[in-house]
């Protein structure tokens, strides 16, 4: 599901990268045995149909009850409610974190090392989601659900031009020449920020963080990072890409009128793109992410979020099991489908009958088909860092000048990186390069 830029508060107090690797333990008052020897998990979320999915589990368990709470979606105070419960020891067991909030809460000791009853469940989800509930040898919950990117494009303006859809980069740059000079008024694409931007440095294994002993690695203007920022400021140079922001109501616009033709995004971009431009039904399909080089197969990540285990947790394991029920549970899991339009981190779930089916929309295809595909190839060395609140506001700033033609991508990443690393250090957390 859609990530938005975090809007937490800055870190509390200084923190050290060992608190954040060893994991957190303390007590708390949300989980114990009930009346009956049940136990009882409380579990805080906002995603659709996850109470629901709850309730189907309750009527199916008897050792164990899941208290299910809803609260605001992170970004608009949730993400802070159970900060400040954490801190006043009153937490819920559980909480849906987004995986880029993940090292945030860590690095604030707010969750729980849940390892030892969580590692023998790996096996069942891709091995990008697992590693977004990682840090080190620490594992703070289970995946739900995953973000692996594609290529929507608009196929009546591919076809009108006699255009396939493009396989790389280079393919996707004439494109985006053909079309502004068939049409001026047309566009390749519109501007990428934060989480979305960072699903195409992604896929190159452009890394923005990374750990090195105990301390963090910034590295968001790396060589490979500079590649993608070039050579989207070539298309910016060229007068291929929109001036209208995503999710703006001119975006809307030019999806349906086709005056913007493609959006490389995720998988639950399908469900922005249908239900914000409609004008444009039957036009779109999806095709695989273009790719950097013939042959190579990786793709990006957008999205995605886990059931974190907080700190104070006085049932791990019974958190453990059913958050693990949660994200491989068949009917559960074909719940969250319809009614979050969740894509899923357990590998086996990629074949629900929810993502066969055929979409008007895109032309009648089966375009889960594309994604199940994608997931597997999405890159699992990617590292959220623990400051992102910080960093995406201070990327946005700079790639939204840069859009516009006022300075340069790269320009963004470089000054991002200096206030992370700025940031990281005021943080009392050590930097290492």
């Amino acid at each position: 599901m859609k990530k938005p830029p975090l809007r937490t508060a800055a870190l509390a107090g200084a923190v050290t990268l060992g608190l954040l690797l060893a994991g957190c333990s303390g007590s708390g008052s949300d989980s114990g045995a009930g009346s009956g020897g049940r136990t009882t998990v409380t579990f805080w979320g906002w995603a659709p149909g996850y109470a629901d999915a709850v309730k189907a589990f309750n009527r199916t368990h008897t050792d164990l009850r899941i208290d299910y709470q809803q609260v605001q979606p992170g970004a608009k105070g949730g993400y802070q409610k159970t900060l400040n419960a954490v801190q006043a020891g009153n937490a819920p067991c559980l909480a849906q974190l987004g995986y880029e909030t993940l090292p945030s809460f860590a690095a604030q000791g707010a969750l729980q090392d849940v390892a030892e009853y969580a590692d023998a469940g790996k096996g069942d989800f891709f091995d990008a989601s697992w590693k977004s509930v990682s840090v080190g040898d620490a594992v703070y919950g289970v995946p739900v659900d995953t973000g692996p990117m594609a290529l929507f494009y608009n196929k009546k303006v591919f076809d009108s031009l006699g255009l396939k859809p493009p396989a790389t980069w280079a393919e996707y740059k004439a494109d985006a020449k053909r079309i502004h000079a068939a049409d001026p008024h047309k566009y390749i694409s519109s501007p990428y920020l934060d989480y979305d931007y960072a699903g195409l440095a992604w896929q190159n294994g452009a890394h923005w963080f990374g750990v090195d002993g105990d301390s963090w690695k910034v590295s968001l203007a790396s060589g490979p990072n500079r590649q993608v920022a070039d050579y989207w400021q070539d298309l910016v140079r060229t007068g291929a890409i929109s001036n209208a922001p995503m999710y703006d109501q001119a975006w809307y616009k030019g999806l349906g009128d086709g005056s913007i033709a493609t959006v490389v995004g995720a998988v639950w971009q399908a469900g922005v793109i249908k239900g914000g431009a409609k004008d444009g039904a039957g036009q779109w399909a999806v095709a695989p992410m273009p790719r950097w080089s013939a042959g190579d197969e990786r793709t990006g990540n957008a999205g995605g979020s886990a059931t974190a285990v907080l700190k104070g947790c006085k049932s791990p394991k019974a958190a453990v099991k059913f958050a693990h029920w949660l994200s491989t549970d068949r009917t559960a899991y074909g719940i969250l489908v319809d009614k979050a339009g969740l894509y899923p981190a357990a590998e086996k779930l990629t074949d629900l009958p929810q993502l066969s089916a055929t979409d008007p929309y895109f032309g009648g295809q089966k375009i889960y088909d594309v994604f199940a595909k994608a997931a597997p190839k999405v890159d699992a060395d990617w590292t959220w860092g623990p400051v992102m609140t910080k960093t995406a506001a201070d990327l946005d700033d700079g790639l939204g000048k840069a859009w516009a033609g006022n300075g340069t991508i790269a320009d963004a990443l470089r000054t991002a990186q200096d206030k992370t690393v700025a940031e990281l250090k005021h943080q009392g957390l050590k930097v290492s390069g």
